[in-house]
């Protein structure tokens, strides 16, 4: 599955320190190779369709699976309390 970045989450994973940029990119290339396989540390998220997030560390990533698209999209990275209900 195609691994796309939205431009705010983009932005956040580029602003990171290279070493937890480059753990969250590996993590969510493994993903994205089979994204409804049961991966550690990923959860489905509840009131919403394919959406589902990463934590790694003390950051976090959510993404949606587009099916139609065949596109795991990344909409937000951040620390636990910012990433959550915006």
């Amino acid at each position: 599955m195609k691994l796309v970045f939205d431009p705010v989450a983009a932005k956040r994973l580029a602003g990171l320190q290279p070493k937890a940029a480059r753990r969250m990119m590996t993590r969510l290339a493994e993903i994205s190779a089979d994204p409804f396989a049961d991966h550690p540390n990923v959860e489905r998220m509840k009131g919403q369709a394919d959406a589902f997030r990463l934590r790694q560390g003390d950051w976090r990533a959510v993404y949606w699976i587009d099916r139609a698209r065949g596109e795991m999209r990344v909409v937000r990275i951040g620390p636990r309390g910012e990433v959550y209900g915006r």
